[in-house]
């Protein structure tokens, strides 16, 4: 059995469903840090706030992001009324006044929420000081900087070599780069909001400590505000890794060691069916068990698809596709990141299977 230290995992992670009311309301969950919405009825704009950032505008750049798109940092309209506050236990989300589609009266919402710490502190780790707020725990930090567009090290708080960065630069309107070290150990680069296969990155991996920066405007571009989001592989909690579809409706096993609670798939060696696909244990019409029927595209402002071979298992310790069209096409090549349940934890309790 596969065993970890992150006993409550819904702590960390957490996938939820709400319906819009129009007003302000609280979601009861314990993860605070990174918060990322989505209607799921209606072709919209994905939001996403962090506490670093802040849920409400401030001062530019703004605070709400949108991985289907390449602009900074918007949403100068979103005051405190209407935007997110980030408590010790919990998120309010605010009236959606300004029109963005997260809190919209009687419209179905999805949230995704990583637990990160609070919003951040200072970190003199790297040639460049950030802000972290890190959960070491889970292996996940908000990294914060002002970019320098040249080679330099910023630290990121985690005490462990992140296997997946993904960066912003919030006051240009640029890709988010999608970076990884698990295709084959050299560092590699997936973009949003294209579905382009993976190409080489050429700033050096990240170490335990630091992320290597470069003169590259996307990611470190001059006097820009930048933020980067840092996962590190947990035993029992997160896996990230690449499998091979077999095109067939008993796809490719994937082992993860836990019960997955959420998974993001890309095909990296072909753009001619490479779309980004999210799936989560709390969007289902078979109830909630195994099979998981309704997929979004973090790329994409489309609403749910449930179209044929679109379908995945989460299971007891793992995942599959469960037809031939995106996640499992036959002889392609899929990177993934999925977070979920433990099967046991340190205390030796395991979790039920489905």
């Amino acid at each position: 059995m596969a065993y970890t230290t992150v006993n409550k995992s819904i702590e960390h992670f957490d996938a939820k469903i709400y319906t819009g009311n129009g007003s302000s309301q609280t979601l009861d969950m314990d993860n605070l840090g990174l918060l990322w919405m989505k209607n799921r009825t209606e072709g919209s704009n994905h939001n996403l706030f962090d506490s670093v950032r802040g849920g409400y505008y401030t001062s530019a750049p703004g605070p709400n992001l949108r991985p289907n798109g390449t602009t900074a940092g918007h949403g100068s309209d979103i005051t405190s009324a209407y935007g997110i506050t980030f408590g010790s236990s919990s998120s309010t989300i605010g009236s959606d006044g300004g029109g963005y589609n997260y809190n919209q009266n009687g419209k179905s919402y999805v949230a995704w929420q990583w637990r990160a710490n609070g919003a951040g502190s200072s970190n003199t780790d790297g040639t460049i000081t950030s802000t972290v707020s890190a959960n070491t725990t889970s292996g996940f930090s908000i990294v914060k900087w002002v970019g320098t567009n040249a080679t330099g090290t910023v630290g990121h708080g985690l005490g462990a070599t992140p296997k997946l960065v993904i960066y912003k630069n919030l006051n240009d309107s640029t890709y988010w780069y999608f970076t990884t070290t698990v295709i084959d150990g050299s560092h590699d680069l997936l973009l949003w909001p294209v579905k382009d296969a993976v190409q080489p990155f050429s700033a050096s991996v990240p170490t335990s400590s630091v992320l290597n920066l470069i003169a590259n405007n996307d990611t470190n571009g001059s006097s820009d505000n930048i933020i980067a989001y840092c996962f590190a592989e947990k035993q029992g909690f997160s896996k990230f890794g690449t499998y091979v579809g077999n095109g067939n409706s008993n796809g490719t096993f994937v082992y993860t060691g836990f019960k997955p609670a959420f998974v993001l798939v890309k095909m990296y060696t072909s753009t001619s069916n490479g779309n980004w696909t999210m799936h989560d244990n709390s969007r289902s019409s078979s109830g909630g068990f195994n099979h998981i029927d309704k997929t979004l595209y973090p790329h994409l402002s489309n609403s749910e698809d449930t179209g044929t071979g679109r379908g995945m298992d989460m299971l007891s310790n793992g995942f599959k596709f469960t037809g031939n069209d995106e996640g499992n096409t036959s002889n392609q090549n899929y990177i993934y990141m999925a977070f979920g349940q433990s099967i046991v934890g340190s205390n030796n309790i395991p979790a039920t299977a489905r």
